[in-house]
């Protein structure tokens, strides 16, 4: 999937920069639409009306900030961009307890897995993801490089729990956007969701095509791979992802867009 320029300023993703909820759980760029171990979805694209009720996903963004030419070394908003691929592949169970055990260590046993999969391309540092649950429904995200898992929390068993029990229907766990060879970027992202969602998609800056992530046991993983149309500069931000929330019925109830925690209204 191509788009051309975008000009939505501040972002919803840039406003926390990358990579994502280290420090905070919260989420905004994204990777690799998932394959689920026995989830639902698939990784093609589909068409749909853009978020916000027909607006751009990001009308609901700050008003546009500095330019990125205003000052050398700042932050990159080249906003042209291919969606390369969003191919994903399970990871067999195997590798799975692998992954978990040199993550999390000796806490690896209480958690089961419920999303597992190779990203479309592979970073220096990472090439998938599992996200796993524990038996009193908290989460851990590792990301994976062959049979090696890593977190971004500290410590990697940090949960997020967050959601239940406050009236909201996604909460977000770890996010990033890496290179992953000349031209071309990894996106990563995961959450969960309350039991009121029947689908996630996403969808990407100011393209009002949704892209389905794959979902299991409470948990979400999706993402892309995207190449700038332009040579980025040195801190290229990419395009801004946008979480969709749909019930049974097929109407959106979460508009990533639309969430205040991401607009400024929280």
């Amino acid at each position: 999937m191509k788009i051309g320029p975008q000009d939505n300023g501040t972002s919803l993703r840039r406003r926390w920069g990358v990579p994502l909820g280290v420090a905070t759980g919260v989420t905004a760029v994204s990777l690799a639409a998932v394959v689920v171990l026995g989830g639902t979805g698939d990784t093609g694209p589909e068409a749909a009306a853009p978020a916000g009720g027909g607006g751009s996903p990001a009308a609901s963004a700050p008003a546009p900030g500095p330019s990125a030419s205003s000052a050398p070394g700042g932050t990159s908003t080249e906003a042209g961009f291919t969606i390369a691929d969003t191919t994903t592949t399970p990871i067999d169970a195997g590798t799975v307890t692998r992954i978990l055990a040199s993550c999390l260590g000796p806490e690896a046993s209480r958690y089961q897995p419920v999303v597992a999969v190779r990203t479309p391309l592979a970073s220096a540092d990472w090439d998938g993801v599992v996200v796993a649950v524990d038996s009193a429904g908290q989460y851990v995200q590792c990301q994976s490089k062959g049979d090696k898992g890593t977190s971004l929390d500290s410590p990697p068993t940090f949960v997020n729990d967050r959601l239940w029990g406050t009236g909201r229907v996604i909460e977000y766990f770890d996010s990033m956007m890496v290179p992953a060879g000349e031209g071309t970027y990894l996106m990563l992202g995961a959450g969960h969701y309350s039991s009121d969602v029947s689908r996630i998609t996403v969808s990407y800056g100011d393209d009002p095509k949704q892209y389905p992530a794959r979902m299991a046991g409470g948990a979400f993983v999706y993402g892309a791979a995207l190449t700038p149309d332009t040579p980025p500069g040195p801190r290229y931000m990419g395009p801004s992802p946008y979480v969709h929330a749909y019930d049974a019925a097929g109407k959106e109830i979460y508009n990533q867009a639309e969430d205040p925690k991401f607009t400024g209204g929280e």
